[in-house]
């Protein structure tokens, strides 16, 4: 799908997905699709499948300083994805290391919950992610139900989910991209640029391939930010290669499995979508 870009270096912190349809290892694929030098950070590892989370072991916090200095004291990463918090101890660690090194173009993916609604973040420190976190977003990325609960009111129309966007930008996200997935009919997404409101309209595809989609469209567009791309183009072009990815997808597992990451490799077109 995409050239070698010169070996432009990109950051996942994040955790683990054993079975290879989100965190680390859906940003890794997504990174690698757009000709990226993908490089981790890993928060958690999660035994997880498509069906369900068997469990979730977070990292001490002397391994994230340790990752986090191995890359950024040799190769400086363009862009930086995060997603998966597990603990207040991953909060702190992620946070001090991103004001010690003041990487560019952060994208932060608050994941709340697996597919199955397994609690990846805990209740209890969602505040702390808010104010520890928030500020460092260059694009925040929640869907409906993250966006509800950062913002303590349920999301229930277009409106709502301006509403919910302007309050995460004055929490201190550069921007925010409230994604709308989880409603019936169709997926159209709000982004509040710090300035105006930007409306992404698209059908929902009909498919249970959906693992990870919420990890694999802010990896991609944290990939096209480390392009070079404007922020709008680059959630554009995230839209279309997400929905291709699913569009594209292999029937694996029993229950939601992962999407395409690599369909650019075997399919020589896109599926027709604007956005």
């Amino acid at each position: 799908m995409y050239a070698f870009a010169n070996a432009i270096p990109i950051l996942s912190v994040a955790g683990s997905d054993c079975s290879g349809g989100a965190g680390l290892q859906a940003d890794l694929k997504t990174f690698a699709a757009h000709g990226l030098y993908g490089m981790s950070v890993v928060l958690s590892v999660v035994a997880e499948n498509t069906q369900r989370v068997i469990s979730s072991i977070d990292m001490p916090s002397e391994s994230i300083f340790a990752q986090f200095d191995a890359v950024f004291e040799d190769i400086v990463p363009r862009a930086v994805k995060i997603g998966m918090l597990g603990s207040s101890s991953i909060i702190e660690s992620v946070a001090q290391s991103l004001s010690r090194y003041l990487p560019s173009n952060i994208v932060i993916d608050p994941v709340m919950f697996a597919k199955n609604g397994f609690p990846l973040m805990p209740k209890s420190i969602r505040k702390e992610f808010a104010t520890s976190l928030i500020p460092y977003a260059c694009v925040l990325t929640p869907n409906i139900p993250e966006a509800s609960e950062l913002c303590g009111f349920e999301i229930a129309s277009l409106e709502d989910m301006k509403k919910s966007a302007l309050m995460l930008h004055k929490m201190g996200a550069k921007s925010v991209l409230v994604k709308g997935g989880h409603k019936e009919d169709f997926a159209d997404d709000v982004l509040y640029d710090g300035k105006e409101f930007h409306i992404f309209r698209a059908k929902k595809l009909q498919s249970t391939s959906t693992h990870g989609t919420g990890c694999t469209l802010s990896s991609a567009i944290a990939s096209n930010l480390a392009l070079g791309v404007g922020l709008q183009d680059s959630i554009k072009n995230a839209k279309a290669y997400t929905y291709n990815a699913i569009a594209h997808a292999a029937p694996l597992g029993r229950g939601f499995g992962p999407t395409n990451h690599l369909y650019g490799l075997t399919h020589n077109t896109m599926v027709g979508v604007e956005f």
